[in-house]
């Protein structure tokens, strides 16, 4: 980060004076477009990304199936990039922004020297190890106990009441990605929605009734 920037609001509750120093001094900030790929599934890190604007979806990739794992939004991080700069590892997941999104880089080497040497540097790292695995174990109930006509409708319903709108520009292609299913089972599912007359389909998304 440029020193003559302001420390992001967004990060106060990293509230040491040292540590917001040597944020402000190691760090660096990315400004990436919407459908930028941040990082790359086996790819290893040598920085830590911490979104300050915007949004990024985190997802595994095999072959031609998503499964979408959970989204970062501002000031958050990935769980699963945090894994990999901690133990070296590449990374296990693929992360893509989701609109012009605002990243913060933090180099890997400071992160268990930070958490070794400032409280709420490892609250932040605690909170997002565990905000992250119960989000994975949601998703996990909702594969193993619900059919897919029941997530479909669930998250379409979490999309409207955050988009405020009826209508969800969403492509079946998309909404097959984020539930790790296949495009031809959401074109029945939805089309089994319209017909019982709970949305409506139109061209690049739906709308509930």
């Amino acid at each position: 980060m440029e020193k003559t920037q302001p420390f992001p609001p967004i990060l106060r509750h990293l509230s040491e004076p040292e540590l917001q120093a040597l944020i402000q001094e190691h760090g660096q900030v990315l400004e990436t477009e919407k459908g930028e790929t941040i990082v790359r599934q086996g790819q290893f890190l040598s920085a830590l990304p911490i979104v300050l604007s915007g949004s990024v979806r985190v997802f595994q990739q095999r072959g031609d199936r998503e499964i979408m794992l959970y989204y970062v939004m501002p000031g958050q991080t990935c769980m699963m990039s945090l894994t990999a700069c901690f133990f070296n590892n590449e990374s296990a997941s693929q992360a893509v922004a989701m609109e012009p999104t605002r990243i913060l880089m933090l180099p890997a080497r400071f992160i268990a020297e930070w958490q070794r040497r400032f409280v709420s540097w490892n609250n932040f790292i605690i909170a997002t190890f565990r905000k992250r695995y119960d989000e994975l174990l949601d998703n996990f109930e909702a594969v193993a106990f619900e059919t897919v006509e029941q997530r479909v409708m669930h998250y379409l319903k979490r999309r409207q009441s955050t988009n405020q709108k009826p209508k969800i520009d969403l492509s079946h292609q998309a909404l097959a990605n984020e539930l790790g299913t296949t495009r031809v089972v959401i074109s029945r599912i939805l089309k089994q929605f319209e017909q019982e007359g709970l949305l409506r389909i139109y061209r690049g998304g739906v709308e509930l009734r």
